[in-house]
């Protein structure tokens, strides 16, 4: 009789095997911007680093890439739009078969032309962040007067040139009350996808701004609500228990016999620019449940280092140095974040956590531990004693236990 396969080495729905092969890389082509977001992670300046990967080495990042068949691969920045080369690398990623989509800021470089050449390059998706409803709220929150509106200005050229956009807002106390008019407004704009960002303490992220694990909650529910008659897809990002809120909620609605469940799934990634049923290029339907920092996820930063994410900054290795499948797969952080027996506090206890796992970089960023429980969760696991798991900490604390994770 064959043993039971550890549950964290089950491929991913739709193929993928998350030991093996992320369904998602983001590449920070430059750390070069114009803009000083509050929350920027990588508190981005407007002079590119000398030691920024060269087109020659971005390139073959692209190669490794597409050898890697990984699905979605993002530039961002920074402000990707500083780059000179950057539509020859989306062109030779397209070339390569590499899906590219690409999150530039909205500065004065954020032309009707160079949307258009993206276009024309091959991007199958544009990024772009908005963050309030009204200039007031947004321009204050990215620290320029008129971005609020050159938003909306690129959002209807990228319209024209028939791009999909998907609009990401980073949620924290200055906005957390303003989601019913961001949607209205998103409505009007023809997006495909709202990617609903919650804020990771680290950067220019200042923990005075994130939200207590009930007001997570409260931010849950209106999504939840939102998601339900909006027109394009809501997705969250380092919020991975709103997949135990959809769960709950979706069982809860079956019971009361209201139908079956969320329209969108408990929890799905979408790949940029597939074509759906109804003819539109909103996305199609990818499950990806178990995607989290360094699960499904790599971050590539501008030098070439390469982290679980960006917001989670432990450094695996250098692609300048040690192939990118290798870092992946062999990096002891990477292992650790993909093996969930490791989680500790309720997250390890907790019975949604391998559709969940709670934000690594989040624990990391408020505990300094990868694999401490998620600070911004309320849920009590069924099986989670706290006095036992105090008595745990105490005892491996006083035998000065080796780390599970060496930084």
């Amino acid at each position: 009789m064959q043993p039971m396969q550890p549950m964290h080495n089950i491929p991913a729905r739709g193929g993928l095997n998350y030991d093996e092969t992320p369904f998602l890389a983001i590449w920070e082509v430059t750390q070069s911007c114009d803009l000083a977001c509050k929350h920027c992670r990588a508190a981005a300046q407007p002079i590119a680093h000398p030691e920024q990967l060269s087109t020659a080495e971005g390139k073959a990042l692209i190669d490794q890439i597409a050898a890697m068949q990984i699905p979605i691969f993002v530039f961002t920045g920074g402000d990707p739009l500083k780059r000179p080369d950057l539509y020859e690398l989306i062109r030779y990623s397209a070339e390569k078969g590499v899906k590219v989509a690409v999150t530039p800021s909205a500065t004065p470089l954020l032309t009707r032309e160079a949307i258009f050449k993206m276009k024309e390059a091959g991007i199958v998706r544009l990024g772009i962040s908005l963050d309030g409803s009204t200039p007031e709220i947004h321009d204050t929150f990215r620290g320029l007067p008129g971005a609020w509106a050159r938003t909306i200005q690129a959002i209807e050229w990228a319209n024209e040139a028939g791009i999909p956009i998907q609009v990401h807002t980073t949620i924290s106390r200055h906005n957390a009350d303003d989601l019913d008019n961001l949607c209205a407004l998103f409505e009007k704009q023809k997006i495909v996808m709202w990617n609903v960002f919650f804020l990771v303490p680290v950067g220019r992220g200042q923990l005075d701004d994130l939200l207590s694990g009930e007001e997570f909650e409260q931010v849950f529910g209106k999504i939840y609500e939102l998601s339900h008659r909006v027109s394009f897809q809501i997705k969250s990002t380092e919020a991975m228990h709103y997949r135990r809120y959809l769960l709950q909620h979706n069982l809860e609605e079956r019971k009361m016999g209201h139908g079956h469940g969320h329209p969108h799934g408990a929890a799905q990634e979408y790949e940029p620019g597939a074509p759906t049923t109804d003819g539109k290029t909103r996305a199609m339907g990818w499950a990806t449940r178990r995607v989290n920092d360094g699960k499904g996820f790599m971050f590539i930063s501008h030098v070439g280092n390469v982290y679980p994410s960006g917001f989670l900054p432990i450094h695996a290795g250098n692609v300048r140095e040690t192939p990118l499948a290798e870092i992946y797969r062999e990096a002891p952080i990477f292992k650790a974040l993909r093996d969930t027996s490791k989680l500790e506090g309720k997250c390890g206890a907790c019975e949604f956590k391998e559709i969940c796992g709670g934000s690594r970089a989040r624990a990391y960023a408020l505990t300094g531990d990868p694999l401490a429980q998620e600070p911004c969760c309320i849920y009590q696991p069924k099986n989670w004693d706290p006095e036992l798991e105090q008595q745990a900490s105490a005892f491996k604390h006083a035998a000065q236990a080796e780390p599970l994770v060496t930084l």
